[in-house]
């Protein structure tokens, strides 16, 4: 997800918007630039790679002006060059660009016929050379961005700054999230609160097809059709405190091991401490009247989604089913009267996920979103939201995110089953005593930090790896798999352990490792028998469980790392630390790049 900053004031602007876009970091990027005006001229500094380039650049060469646009760019049309980074423009105008322009080739044919001259293989540039070519045609700056606006495909936020007008931004928001923050006699722009947090907690979102005018006083709001409108002002729960790694080699590494303060955090606005019973913020959403649960998601969410599909169905006894986010709209599903929408996301701006809720909207679905930022846009966008209390996830490969989702769904499915008398308050009462436990069991696995790095020893040295798991475990393989490729660039695949002997069993050879999420519980015996066929075929098998598992499970594994033994209902949670840390770990011995690895972002606002 690229990132975007804007500021207008008194104080050089280009320090201000490289500190902004260090905040930015953690969503992934390839390159980054600024434009300021100078004595009313625009001027750039752009760098491929990480911003120390673009630091270095203008150290070399500084970038005065009060004014300035800055940008962290993902590539999507065109290599990540310096050429191809952002902001674009021409000698009129520069702006900044998260999205795509998806009518952008009809639009470059039209401008270069009309003698617009491109210098970039970006679908920015054309933005740039629409509103370029109406200033040139008379048009005062606003009536010029906002006629190229009209003119527009595709998803996009979008800011720009002019040459010859030093107190005025341009932004607009069309499907991907853009916000206006007011300080004192200076004004921001920014991709979300956590860029502009450290400047000012007064925050207004723009809505879907909104453009805005921003000067140093203040801001006007217009809808898509022009006319004005409000935007409330909100005070942003971000502190803008700096995010920092303390004494760990990286994000990852300290995300990993705030897991049990996390889930423990998550858990606590959940549950009654008196009760000991689930007791969930007020939702407006009855959950015994429910029909039906669709529930969809990216990536990590995804499959927490996977688990949570699991409980409702296993302890609430409400159907349920999931997809990705990317095919679910397209698969045109009919949804039931009465049928409750659920999208889990970490960052709340997911493009897919974004696109399923609205979906589910348009199908007369309730929606319920579980996020981590409550000032996303899927959280305006929802009915209700539950949140996980998990902080800035800085690391791209989500982590302590992945367990407060779970923490959470696994709170909404009693709460779920107690509503629709699916389970005695005994058994709440059991089920919810074995969620309290996991934030003490977690903290166990990372004091056997040592035993997983050992084990990455192993791993690192393969080609492809296996995982196996079964019943609400099948999915902490496929989160497992997930992670050893996200970070370590080792090819993996999750299956559920039954599946193995209906082809992946053709893989197996002595030099693949077969990675088993095998806690003790009602499927052991089942997974058991699936990693005896691995072994039999010179596997290297791989086992994590608890004490009981581990020792029935002697002679078969070559390796095994023994876990806190935890109620079945509650092992996925648990189970997902030491898959993530192996990941990690694996990554770290190979030397790749933990924190923002190759091609990947931390929330895809582009489909």
């Amino acid at each position: 997800m690229c990132g975007i900053v804007g500021v207008i004031g008194a104080r050089p602007a280009a320090p201000i918007i490289l500190d902004a876009l260090r905040r930015l970091e953690y969503r992934g990027y390839d390159s980054a630039g600024i434009a300021t005006l100078v004595n009313g001229h625009i001027e750039r500094r752009r760098a491929e790679g990480k911003l120390g380039n673009l630091a270095a650049a203008l150290d070399r060469m500084a970038l005065p002006g009060s004014i300035g646009i800055g940008h962290t760019r993902w590539a999507t049309h065109g290599a990540p060059t310096e050429s191809n980074a952002h902001p674009h423009g021409t000698a009129l105008v520069s702006l900044v660009h998260n999205g795509i322009i998806e009518n952008h080739a009809e639009l470059r044919a039209e401008l270069e016929a009309a003698g617009q001259v491109f210098s970039t293989e970006t679908d920015t540039e054309t933005v740039a050379q629409l509103v370029d070519l109406n200033l040139q045609r008379g048009m005062a700056p606003i009536e010029a961005a906002g006629a190229a606006l009209r003119r527009l495909e595709g998803a996009y936020a979008l800011a720009m700054i002019f040459a010859g007008h030093p107190e005025l931004i341009v932004g607009a928001q069309h499907g991907a999230p853009l916000a206006v923050g007011f300080g004192d006699d200076e004004m921001f722009v920014g991709s979300d609160a956590q860029a502009l947090a450290p400047l000012t907690r007064r925050i207004a979102y723009l809505q879907d097809g909104d453009w805005t005018v921003v000067d140093r006083h203040g801001a006007r709001f217009f809808g898509a059709d022009g006319v004005a409108v409000e935007r409330v002002i909100k005070e942003t729960r971000m502190t803008g405190a700096s995010i920092g790694k303390g004494n760990f080699r990286h994000f990852m590494e300290k995300e990993l091991h705030e897991h049990p303060a996390v889930i423990g955090d998550t858990l606590h606005q959940m549950v009654s401490p008196g009760s000991r019973a689930v007791a969930l913020p007020e939702l407006g959403i009855d959950l015994a009247k429910i029909s039906r649960i669709s529930m969809s998601a990216c990536g990590s969410a995804f499959y927490a989604g996977l688990v949570g599909r699991w409980w409702f169905e296993a302890v609430a006894r409400i159907p349920a089913d999931g997809d990705v986010a990317s095919e679910f709209r397209y698969r045109t599903p009919p949804l039931p009267a009465g049928g409750l929408g659920l999208l889990v996301s970490q960052s709340g701006e997911t493009a897919d996920t974004l696109a399923a809720l609205r979906y589910m909207r348009s199908q007369g679905q309730l929606v319920l979103s579980i996020l981590n930022v409550a000032e996303s846009t899927m959280a305006r966008e929802s009915d209700a939201v539950l949140e996980t209390v998990a902080g800035p996830e800085v690391g791209v490969a989500s982590t302590k995110a992945f367990t407060a989702q779970l923490a959470v769904l696994a709170c909404l499915a009693l709460a779920t089953g107690r509503a629709r008398g699916a389970i005695s308050a005994e058994q709440e009462a059991a089920m919810t005593a074995a969620l309290l436990e996991v934030p003490g069991r977690a903290a166990e696995v990372l004091a056997n930090e040592a035993a997983i790095a050992a084990l990455a020893v192993r791993v690192a040295k393969a080609r492809d790896v296996l995982f196996l798991g079964r019943g609400n475990c099948f999915p902490i393989a496929l989160e497992g798999a997930l992670k050893l490729k996200e970070i370590s660039y080792i090819h993996a695949e999750g299956y559920a352990a039954g599946e193995m002997k209906h082809g992946p069993i053709a893989l197996i050879d002595p030099a693949v490792p077969v990675i088993a999420i095998a806690p003790s519980g009602p499927l052991f015996e089942k997974c058991a028998s699936n990693l005896q066929e691995a072994a039999a075929r010179g596997g290297q098998v791989i086992v994590f469980s608890d004490a009981a598992g581990a020792a029935r499970l002697r002679g078969i594994a070559a390796e095994t790392v023994v876990l806190p033994a935890v109620d079945p209902f509650v092992a996925p949670i648990l189970y997902a630390i030491p898959v993530q840390m192996l990941a990690y770990q694996v990554a770290v011995l190979k030397g790749t790049d933990v924190d923002q690895p190759r091609n990947l972002a931390k929330s895809v606002t582009v489909e």
